[in-house]
């Protein structure tokens, strides 16, 4: 193997190892580590939902963020750059969170979820992988959505700016408008109830902040994506990054099948629903913005942290989308018949349909 390859799989390992880590800490099942899913908890302790099961500032997003803003700045990798069609980018960011919360989970989720035995992620690894070959079609005839331009420092220090401050929310737990109980809201869990809200479940702070920053610094390091490794593979047939994505695979389910908590099958799994055709079709629309706009949530933040702007607005479209995934009843809800509301369907097919009419609008000003 090629001496990169070692590094990308050695990364795949450690997040593995570290995802299963988080949930063996006080994570909830199968989410030791889900970028949509903990910036759908941050959208709801500032309030932008009222969905009190999901509602914490996970450190783990914050730590993400200033683990690869620490590798950028060591390794003279943070460059300032904004200009490439943001409103699109917030868009399909906002699109992005809902498809992965028909899904429930974004496609590093998918990954735990399916090295915990979950095999309605499977079905959804089906629907990513196609999202992803579907962007390539555009990518193979030249879409571009304009280039980044090289911009004032500042820019690039908003979403570290803004991950500061979530964690002085997380440390100091203000409550702002005391007569509704906050912002910063925090779910609760009732003594003695079952199960335990999402939200209330939750690794130490220090702990989780930590685990983010290794996940930051090394994710910046090696490129690491989700997306990249499929879309790469595919295009080109370059395996570095899909090495990286099967070292991951591998480490969860290692580490689950040794602590005793993987379970396989459709039925019965934690924070899941078994509506096939939402999850293939939530994931396919992550995987078909991802492939578009160059990476997955995960690569998203990785970017906005080394000074990407328009990075910064996807990320700041998917914690916007998350509340109005739950405040108009898009977000699937494994309690309810049916799990995923006639709301997300919808809003899934137009993210599909969206995604598609950036994708030729791409192409045609690229040829034009």
């Amino acid at each position: 193997m090629k001496k990169g390859y070692w590094f990308i799989a050695a990364t795949g390992v450690i997040i593995g190892a570290i995802a299963v880590w988080l949930t063996k800490a006080g994570n909830p099942p199968n989410m030791g580590l889900c970028i949509a899913c903990f910036e759908r908890d941050i959208a709801g302790a500032l309030g932008l939902h009222q969905a009190k099961a999901v509602q914490y500032i996970r450190p783990e997003i914050i730590g993400i963020v200033f683990g690869a803003l620490i590798a950028a700045v060591a390794f003279r990798e943070f460059r300032p750059t904004s200009g490439s069609a943001p409103a699109i980018r917030f868009i399909m960011g906002m699109f992005s969170m809902i498809g992965a919360l028909v899904f429930l989970g974004c496609p590093l989720r998918m990954t735990i979820r399916l090295g915990a035995g979950d095999m309605n992620a499977f079905v959804g690894l089906l629907g990513f992988v196609t999202g992803i070959w579907g962007g390539t079609f555009f990518l193979k005839r030249d879409f571009d959505l304009g280039p980044s331009r090289k911009t004032r420092g500042v820019e690039g220090w908003i979403l570290p700016a803004v991950m500061a401050v979530l964690l002085a929310l997380l440390i100091t737990r203000p409550v702002f408008n005391p007569e509704a109980g906050g912002p910063i809201f925090f779910t609760k869990a009732e003594a003695g109830a079952t199960p335990v809200p999402p939200g209330a479940m939750a690794a130490p702070i220090a702990l989780a902040l930590i685990a983010g920053l290794a996940v930051g610094f090394l994710a910046q390091r090696t490129r690491f994506c989700t997306v990249g490794g499929f879309r790469d593979l595919i295009l080109f047939r370059e395996a570095n990054l899909f090495i990286g994505w099967i070292a991951l695979l591998i480490a969860v389910f290692v580490g689950n099948v040794a602590l005793g908590m993987f379970k396989f099958g459709f039925d019965g799994q934690p924070i899941a629903h078994t509506m096939h055709v939402w999850n293939f079709l939530g994931l396919a629309l992550v995987g078909l913005n991802g492939a578009l706009l160059g990476g997955c949530p995960l690569r998203q933040l990785i970017l906005a942290a080394q000074g990407s702007g328009d990075s910064a607005l996807f990320v700041f479209g998917m914690i916007v989308g998350a509340g109005f995934s739950h405040n108009f009843l898009m977000a699937a809800n494994p309690k309810l018949v049916p799990a995923v509301s006639l709301y997300g369907q919808i809003a899934v097919v137009v993210g599909i349909l969206f995604a598609i009419g950036v994708g030729i609008n791409g192409i045609m000003r690229e040829s034009s």
